[in-house]
């Protein structure tokens, strides 16, 4: 699947008859909405990277392991994949924004 068919299919989530879709049931995003969702879409992306490369550090030590950490490591690679995305990130913001914008623009 590719992200054109799935931002379609996030624009059309609230409609109850997918046979049934009019323009004016489909949500439209203003140009910072979809710049605010494009970073998401970043955020979420290099969080998952980050993740991978944050499995194979070892907590081991005096002040490190348990359950704990791995909750708040979670968090900390969440908050490290917003902050990279909102920095600029891999300039996948850029493509999704333009690809919410140019879907709204065929729809009309």
């Amino acid at each position: 699947m590719d992200i054109s068919s799935s931002l379609a299919k996030a624009q059309f989530s609230n409609v109850q008859n997918p046979n049934d879709i009019t323009v004016s049931k489909v949500k439209t995003f203003s140009e910072s909405q979809a710049r605010q969702a494009a970073e998401d879409v970043e955020a979420f992306f290099l969080s998952q990277v980050f993740e991978t490369m944050f499995a194979g550090i070892k907590t081991d030590g005096p002040f490190g392991g348990g359950q704990g950490e791995k909750v708040f490591r979670s968090m900390l690679v969440q908050e490290y994949g917003k902050a990279a995305a909102k920095a600029g990130g891999f300039g996948l913001a850029d493509e999704v924004q333009r690809e919410i914008l140019s879907l709204q623009e065929a729809q009309k």
